[in-house]
Parts: structure tokens; C-alpha cells; sequence
């Protein structure tokens, strides 16, 4: 990157960001330090109103902003392509909401980008698997961004998967996450004084409500993470042939994925999951195509169901 398209894309990064350091955007551009301070300085020259806060970085004077010039036809696709997936994946209200920031940035393209992006959205479909949730159950992505920022509680009617009782809760959200065709609600559930898992096609209804909550949460990211360490996940190995790793795609993250490890003419995955029993009534699908690394308990797990299947089906 040249020093004009770098100068200019720490201005676009200065406006993105309330405060930004100079570390970070070293980092961003593979820049030293001082060449950072040289671009800096560059753009005060030119008269952008920059605010240096030692200890905690760089930001502009509110109130100031330049519109982005120009985008590249790499990001006009990007945009295009993210219009597309949003369309498909997230609650009505969000969707709307997306459509019309993109009319918006659209406003500011130059003639021939408007032609290659309106072209480009003729070539780009989205498809959703059969079972996943249509966008008209998701209830209320906007309502919760709001609740975070806000720091007041949400009221839902939720209805469990396994018994299908709805119940009314008062929760405290943390975040939201897109995992297997479905988004995720995490919050600290006031009825079970403990965090919680909440699958959003499963929420009947969602409302803000009045009451604040000042208990500090923990970051989204953090709290995932603690997931795949958590004390009553039981490890698993297995290998599966490889021409059959593409029945597995689709299903193996839903099973406790974690990472794998491509042998010769197998591949080893290891997961995380909470049950040998259940994770044995899903491998035994692949019947001949796996081989059981670890534990023994898998193994056994499985050879009881085969069993009971052959006895079953022997009458």
C-alpha cells in the first residue's frame, strides 16, 4: 500500500473508531510506530482535526467527518454479498435496517460502481437449509443491541425444546451468535440465577423492559470461550473416511466440534460434548466409515446400539 491509500485509510479508521492507539493501527497497516506518527502528522497537516489522549490514542474532534470518496469493486461486492446472507439470516426489522444504510452508502458510489453492484446482486443467491428458522421467527435482534447499550433487562416467553413449556423470564443479555443455520441469545437468566443459552426461533416473545441491570457481564467473546473448557464435556476422537466427511459438514459443530487432523485417507476430528450416548446415536449413522480413537466409553456406547439394532431388526 502506497503512503496516500495508507494516510487515507487511517483517516476512514479514525472515523470508524472513538479512540484508536497507535500500536493498533501499526498493526493494522504492518507499519512502524513512526511511520504511524509521520501519517498522523500528515493528516493535522492537512486539516483534519486530530485528538492525540497519551495513554489512550487517537480520535477526531466530534462533530468532524468526511464521507468515504470512493469504494473499491472488491468492497462493493463484499457490501452486495453481505446484503444477500443478512436477507436470509437475520429478523425482518434488521434486514430493513441493512437495506437502507446500503441505499445510503449505494447514494455515494460513482456511476459505473452503482452499475457493477446492481449488476452483481443478479448473480449472488443465498439458500438456507431446510431445517433452519425463517427469518419472520427470529424475534427482535434490534430490541436486544438496544438492551445491551441501554443496560436494561428484556422480558421474553421462552419454549423449551425438550418439553415444550413456555415460561416467562426476566434476562440480562451478553450477546447473540449465528451457529448451525440458527441465532443464539446469551444472557443471565433472573429466574435460574444463571447464565443461559437462549435459541431466538424459540423465543415467543420479546420485549424491552424498564428495569435496569448494573452487574457486570462478561465480553461475548470471553464467555464463549469458557465453553469448551467447561469440567462435564467429555473429549472424542474419531476418524472418518474422507469421502464421507461431507455428510459430516453440516452436523459436526452441533456435536462439540473442535478442530481436525487430515491423515492419508482419513480424517481425525476431536469434539467436545456432553453425552457418549448421544454422541454414539449420531456416529452410528456412519456405520462402516469411522474408527473410534477415544475413549473406550464410545466405543462401547456404540457397540450396545448396534445390538440392540440387529436384535431388533432380526425378528
Amino acid at each position: 500500500m502506497n503512503k496516500f491509500d495508507r494516510v487515507v485509510s487511517i483517516l476512514i479508521v479514525l472515523q470508524s473508531k472513538k479512540t484508536i492507539r497507535a500500536q493498533d493501527i501499526a498493526e493494522k497497516f504492518d507499519i512502524s510506530l513512526r511511520t504511524v506518527y509521520r501519517d498522523i502528522r500528515t493528516l493535522e497537516t492537512a486539516g483534519i482535526p486530530i485528538i492525540s489522549e497519551p495513554g489512550v490514542g487517537y480520535s477526531i474532534m466530534p462533530g468532524y467527518h468526511l464521507p468515504p470518496v470512493m469504494f473499491s469493486q472488491e468492497e462493493a461486492s463484499a457490501m452486495i454479498t453481505a446484503e444477500k446472507l443478512l436477507e436470509k439470516m437475520v429478523d425482518p426489522k434488521t434486514a430493513d435496517s441493512f437495506h437502507s444504510a446500503m441505499i445510503k452508502i449505494k447514494s455515494v458510489l460513482r456511476s459505473d460502481e452503482k452499475e457493477a453492484v446492481n449488476n452483481l446482486s443478479d448473480y449472488i443467491e443465498v439458500f438456507r437449509q431446510p431445517w433452519a428458522a425463517e427469518k419472520e421467527e427470529i424475534q427482535g435482534l434490534q430490541k436486544i443491541f438496544k438492551s445491551i447499550l441501554d443496560k436494561t433487562i428484556i422480558e421474553i416467553k421462552y419454549r423449551a425444546a425438550y418439553n415444550r413449556e413456555i415460561s416467562e423470564r426476566e434476562i440480562e443479555p451478553v450477546g447473540v451468535f449465528y451457529s448451525n443455520e440458527n441465532w443464539y441469545l446469551i444472557a443471565f437468566c433472573r429466574l435460574r440465577k444463571a447464565y443461559r443459552s437462549f435459541r431466538m426461533d424459540r423465543i415467543m416473545v420479546l420485549k424491552l423492559g424498564s428495569k435496569p441491570f448494573k452487574d457486570k457481564h462478561p465480553v461475548l467473546k470471553e464467555y464463549l470461550s469458557t465453553l469448551a473448557i467447561e469440567k462435564d464435556l467429555k473429549k472424542s476422537v474419531v476418524r472418518f473416511k474422507k469421502d464421507s466427511t461431507r455428510f459430516v459438514e453440516s452436523q459436526k459443530l452441533m456435536h462439540g466440534f473442535t478442530h481436525e487432523i487430515e491423515l492419508e485417507d482419513w480424517v481425525e476430528m476431536t469434539f467436545l460434548s456432553h453425552s457418549y450416548k448421544n454422541m454414539a446415536r449420531w456416529l452410528i449413522m456412519f456405520t462402516h466409515s469411522i474408527e473410534i480413537i477415544e475413549p473406550m466409553e464410545l466405543f462401547e456406547e456404540m457397540k450396545t446400539l448396534s445390538e440392540e439394532a440387529y436384535f431388533h431388526f432380526k425378528k
